[in-house]
């Protein structure tokens, strides 16, 4: 299972092969070499790593850090379990996955600290509170966790799955909404999709699944390999993301430009709204770990039965010292 940022992000540039750059300045020559693992294509969720690139941050804490973008989004966590990475990006609930599988990983730090997922519906459809699915067909594209998403929010409003037909749309959310095959999906991205919607002239009628009985995570974390988190240079990766997220929120035209230059595939008004609605979602202190938040979602997974064993937080995430 992944929840990966979609496959519209396929469309708007070339993934980097695996081992090259994802397309930055140059850090320092002479820092230690530090590679991270993106989730997949870049795009603005990973702002603050390459504002922190381009501040020079990352240099001044004498680090080299490549940010890499996979050719298959499937990789990134197994490359950091064997030790080919110094972190990897991923997201709270394929955390609790990926060590219930067995993989020697943990969040050591945060990205984005708030969720981004939505399920979304347009007006006009008969659906304008969330007991209005009754009867009708919801896309989703990862079987599993999307199920139990939808399975938990409908049940805020006493309806189960069986009132509701489960269409897997294999990640062309916005085709089969927009093409009237399902009347509703769960994936799609306030910060992206239900802006894409807005932009070809929809109107997107919105439901927040932590508004519905989900419990809230952390949308994009920071996790290395268990013997990673003992890294000395990590503690210096994180400070110097910091110093790029809080750049950013300051100065979010100018680094759009430095962006949209760096990334000039990406330079189009859907990515520049995107990188506009997101600095309120990034983390300003990375090293936080909301424990209760934490533990929290892992009760969640263990009662809809996506993981099999409730193992201790530290098991799962930690906090480091700057």
């Amino acid at each position: 299972m992944t929840m990966k940022r979609r496959n519209l992000f396929a469309t708007a540039t070339a993934a980097a092969v695996l081992g090259g750059m994802a397309g930055s300045r140059p850090a320092r020559a002479d820092g230690q070499k530090f590679t991270v693992l993106l989730d997949w294509f870049v795009n603005p969720d990973h702002a603050p790593l390459f504002v922190a690139k381009y501040i020079g941050a990352f240099a001044k804490a004498g680090l080299d850090v490549d940010l890499i973008a996979p050719t298959d989004p499937d990789l990134p966590p197994r490359l950091l379990a064997a030790g080919k990475a110094d972190v990897a990006l991923s997201y709270q609930t394929e955390l609790y996955l990926l060590v219930d599988q067995g993989l020697p990983v943990l969040r050591t730090g945060t990205l984005i600290n708030k969720p981004l997922n939505t399920l979304t519906a347009l007006s006009g459809r008969g659906i304008k509170t969330l007991a209005d699915f009754k009867g009708k067909k919801i896309g989703y594209s990862v079987a599993g966790v999307e199920e139990a998403l939808i399975s938990t929010m409908l049940a805020s409003v006493g309806l189960t799955l069986s009132d509701v037909t489960l269409v897997n749309v294999n990640f062309a959310l916005i085709t089969a909404l927009m093409s009237h095959e399902v009347d509703g999906v769960i994936g799609t991205y306030r910060t992206f999709e239900d802006i894409q919607l807005k932009q070809s002239g929809a109107d997107p009628i919105i439901f927040i699944p932590e508004n519905h009985g989900v419990p809230p995570s952390d949308e994009l974390i920071i996790m290395s390999n268990t013997a990673g988190a003992a890294n000395p240079a990590l503690p210096k990766f994180l400070s110097a993301v910091q110093e790029g997220a809080d750049y950013l929120v300051k100065n979010v035209e100018p680094m759009w430009v430095e962006f949209a230059k760096d990334q000039s595939s990406l330079n189009n008004a859907l990515n520049k709204a995107s990188w506009d609605a997101l600095p309120g979602y990034f983390a300003l202190d990375p090293f936080y770990l909301d424990k209760a938040r934490y533990t929290g979602y892992r009760d969640f997974m263990l009662k809809t039965k996506l993981i099999k064993q409730a193992l201790p937080l530290e098991k799962y995430a930690v906090e480091l010292k700057a």
